[in-house]
């Protein structure tokens, strides 16, 4: 039974990938901030007879991020590692010009040091399974876009990080994966008051986030809609 750890599995996209994984058998270990959401998810994993395991927690605490691992450890191995949790900062977003620079440094502490943080406790175990490490990016991390500075210019870090690590460790799969816009919380916090009914639903960007686990493709960059990598 492979074991995955999603970070940020209590809602949006990583609750939809849970879900899809569970149908088929893996083992899960998910987290989020929200004890309420993350219990629902639990309970609906359970109800598809899926062995999951739910720590609700912070990933910018390294207390948290120790008890995911040591769940996956007493899972007994690690296929597949999700950075998914991530913040937006300030909503509505600021101007570099006005951001502050405490929000942009817990930014900078959920989306680029946690994610690396959880990587190398994990990659003892990845590196026995010969795993995979997948983290959401966003075009925001190759695009200039008024108000998105502090995200973006911390996906582009992070996306920067997985470049070097895919280089370091050979024999994993490293991936950053950019689903596109979907219709989330963090999205509509990036637009508030704004409609955003158009957008997909996390749903239905989880196949071709399946797609490319299954495809063997190399270590790199993938979006969800062209499945291109990019440099």
């Amino acid at each position: 039974m492979p074991v995955a750890v999603i970070t940020g599995g209590s809602r949006g996209f990583g609750r939809a990938l849970a879900i899809d994984l569970a149908k088929d058998g893996w083992s899960l270990i998910i987290d989020g901030r929200d004890r309420v959401s993350l219990q629902e998810v639990g309970d609906r994993l359970h109800s598809l007879g899926a062995r999951s395991t739910e720590i609700a927690g912070d990933v910018s605490s390294a207390d948290h991020r120790r008890a995911l691992m040591q769940s996956a450890l007493q899972s007994g191995s690690l296929d597949l590692l999700v950075n998914n949790a991530s913040t937006l900062g300030p909503s509505p977003l600021p101007s570099l010009e006005h951001y502050p620079l405490a929000d942009l440094r817990q930014v900078y502490e959920v989306n680029v040091v946690a994610p690396l943080a959880l990587i190398q406790e994990a990659l003892p175990q990845l590196r026995r399974s010969q795993g995979k490490v997948v983290s959401l990016s966003s075009d925001a991390a190759v695009e200039g876009y008024e108000g998105w500075g502090g995200y973006g210019s911390s996906k582009s870090a992070l996306d920067q990080l997985h470049r070097v690590l895919a280089i370091e460790e050979p024999g994993l799969s490293v991936y950053q994966f950019d689903p596109g816009d979907m219709r989330t919380a963090m999205h509509q916090a990036a637009f508030p008051g704004e409609d955003i009914s158009d957008r997909p639903e996390p749903e239905s960007v989880v196949p071709s986030f399946r797609a490319l686990l299954a495809s063997g493709a190399p270590s790199g960059r993938y979006q969800a809609n062209a499945w291109v990598p990019q440099s």
